[in-house]
């Protein structure tokens, strides 16, 4: 079994409660900020498809997307969410949580990560 990562932003107040609440927990983990160490092209194709598709990966609703040309904001398939994604990593719902089976998950919330855990 690997190591969980955690993928984020180094300055998104979610990703330091989540980091928090993984160092408080005891639990070991490596943090790896996307914008400053992108993530490959493949990785994100893994993580939309373990999350249930790239309209789950992508927050919408962030800044970042509603700044967006109305043209970007209407991918007609993967590689247009592909380049989206690569060119705006900011656009990742964040945190990503990859424990050491390869699981994925986006987003942070104690009682969903107390069962991931088994807390």
């Amino acid at each position: 079994m690997s190591e969980t990562r955690l993928y984020g932003l180094k300055n998104c107040d979610t990703c330091r409660k989540a980091r928090a609440w993984m160092d408080g927990h005891g639990l070991p983990y490596a943090f790896i900020d996307y914008r400053a160490g992108p993530v490959g092209a493949e990785v994100l194709k893994d993580w939309a498809r373990q999350v249930g598709g790239w309209e789950k990966l992508v927050n919408r609703s962030s800044t970042t997307w509603r700044g967006l040309p109305e043209s970007s904001r209407q991918p007609a398939g993967e590689a247009d969410w592909l380049a989206l994604v690569v060119a705006n990593p900011q656009l990742v719902r964040r945190p990503v949580l990859v424990t050491g089976d390869g699981r994925v998950s986006v987003g942070f919330s104690d009682p969903a990560w107390q069962a991931r855990f088994r807390l």
